[in-house]
């Protein structure tokens, strides 16, 4: 098991002897890690390697696969995620995510971002209004979309789908924003404005990113996590991790030699 990585500022996730299997096979295994308060931390590995596994189980995504089981537990504020009386739904609402290609819901951009709110019950359309427009503000999108929120969400670009789906993750309000390669499908600009996007998010959410891409690791986050198969390898602040790994793994997968 590797140890957590516990610098920086208090945990605001912490996997414990996190163990994820999809059937027979392990695809996380024993894996303790914190992940500290209002941080970025990015999760690196090459492709099955357990990295987006173990992002899902940070919300219980991975209670909707057939097949997947888990032991050890996952804490939010120091409560066990996986107790019984906790409502997954609860939950997700805490802990939000962004898909690795944009799903926007085929409704109008208004609606897309209040979608979360009016299955919470909200109806208040002031409120409604003032929501949508935060989160889409939050988003970075505002500016361009605000005389369009009644027309199709699918008419947007790319880049402004998945900026679209971060505002409706953030409608809710959220305490923790998971993002699973979330610019992966994007042009270099729609990256660009991502990743501008979670430097600015992070001083209100703790964000965990899974990635690919080595340099966008390096930009974006605080802490660099690195996966292999199924095994947490290494943990540390991210500029160590690319300069001066401890693990000749993690040295051999920054530097390209595989993955």
């Amino acid at each position: 098991m590797t140890s957590a990585f516990t610098e920086g500022p208090r945990p605001k996730l912490q996997a414990k002897g996190l163990t994820v299997r999809y059937g027979r096979k392990t695809a996380v295994d024993d894996v303790s890690l914190d992940l500290g308060d209002r941080q970025v931390t990015a999760l690196i590995g090459p492709s099955g390697c357990g990295k987006s596994t173990f992002l899902r189980a940070l919300n219980r995504m991975n209670d909707l696969i057939p097949g997947a089981t888990h032991e050890g537990a996952v804490l939010l504020d120091g409560q066990n995620i996986f107790e019984r009386e906790l409502d997954p739904v609860d939950l997700r609402r805490r802990v939000g995510m962004v898909f690795q290609r944009s799903n926007p819901f085929p409704k109008s951009i208004y609606e897309n971002v209040a979608y979360g709110l009016r299955v919470g019950g909200v109806r208040d359309r002031a409120v409604l209004d003032r929501q949508v427009e935060r989160s889409l503000t939050a988003a970075a999108l505002w500016d361009e979309v605000r005389d369009r929120l009644d027309e199709s969400a699918l008419a947007l670009s790319g880049g402004q789908q998945q900026r679209l789906c971060i505002a409706r993750a953030l409608a809710v309000e959220p305490e923790v924003l998971l993002m699973d390669e979330p610019a992966s499908a994007l042009d270099p600009i729609a990256t660009a404005k991502i990743e501008e996007l979670v430097h600015e998010l992070k001083t209100r959410y703790t964000i965990v990113i899974v990635t690919h891409n080595m340099q966008q690791a390096a930009r974006v986050s605080d802490v660099t996590a690195f996966f292999y198969m199924g095994e947490l390898v290494e943990i540390g602040p991210t500029e160590r991790m690319f300069t001066a790994p401890r693990e000749r793994r993690t040295e051999d997968y920054v530097t390209g030699k595989f993955g």
